[in-house]
């Protein structure tokens, strides 16, 4: 028990507030399954635009919807997006990466020139293209931000494989006869996964931030399924009658953007391999 707690006390600070901040708004997500104090799509007339009081902890909207409600269901949702479009773009780059690292000089520039394809229109104006061409709707954010975290991925996981197939280990290994593809998954994709693992957390804040600015345009997760990008579009409207209103959603994103980052940091500190072997971890 006493060599858990030093080793915690060795943790990065920033991995520990990162990790604490994420919990609570993984556990409010985890908790909208389960327990919301009202319907989240109950619509009250009679009750809108309340302020914060023993009934509605954080007061009603427009519609008089439960503000608390859409909160937690919001989490869920912004949560979903961002793991979806985290998952889909890591596995389409991170195998891209690995392929352009292994294939030598024409693999490496196809993919990096496709990397740069992809870098060329960013997610949200991807995320435009695709909801004036499909409509607008969660799948279609999901599709362009992977698309966009894909090329992120791939540059990053290639950059890192470059550095491993240098080291002494990996050419041992080629010259015992070990093809490529053996290679890269048994030595190189393990010695990447951190920096894989750390872009990931990054990543999730950005989806996060975009879906959230998608939602506030109409053009990501549709009513009536609580967003809280929506909830800052619709709050704008009685930004000086009810501004809590609008600072309540803004709180639930500042909270988990913040948190995902420092949960990146202190992961980027804590899997360094410098830091491991100055006996900092």
């Amino acid at each position: 028990m006493r060599r858990l707690v030093q080793r915690v006390r060795r943790l990065p600070v920033s991995l520990l507030l990162g990790g604490l901040l994420t919990a609570l708004v993984v556990g409010a997500a985890l908790l909208s399954l389960v327990w919301t104090p009202f319907p989240a799509e109950q619509v009250r007339v009679v009750a809108r635009l309340r302020p914060p009081g023993p009934v509605h902890w954080l007061g009603t909207d427009h519609f008089g919807r439960d503000v608390l409600s859409m909160i937690l269901v919001g989490a869920r949702n912004s949560l979903a997006v961002g793991a979806a479009a985290v998952a889909l773009g890591a596995l389409l780059g991170v195998p891209l990466g690995l392929a352009a690292s292994a294939w030598g000089r024409w693999g490496d520039e196809a993919v990096a020139r496709l990397g740069d394809l992809l870098f060329a229109f960013p997610a949200v104006l991807t995320a435009i293209l695709l909801t004036a061409a499909l409509g607008a709707g969660a799948v279609n954010v999901v599709l362009a931000l992977g698309l966009f975290n894909a090329a992120v991925f791939a540059r990053v996981a290639r950059g890192a494989a470059l550095a491993v197939w240098r080291r002494d280990f990996v050419r041992a290994a080629l010259a015992l006869g070990r093809g490529p593809l053996s290679v890269t998954l048994v030595h190189v994709l393990p010695n990447i996964a951190g920096v894989v693992i750390v872009q990931g957390t990054v990543l999730f804040a950005v989806a996060v931030l975009n879906e959230a600015a998608l939602s506030y345009l109409g053009l990501g997760i549709q009513p009536p399924s609580p967003s809280w990008g929506k909830m800052l579009g619709d709050a704008q409207t009685f930004l000086f009658t009810a501004p809590l209103q609008a600072i309540f959603p803004g709180a639930a994103i500042a909270v988990t953007v913040l948190g995902l980052n420092l949960l990146g940091d202190g992961l980027r500190d804590a899997l360094d391999p410098r830091h491991r072997s100055a006996g900092l971890l």
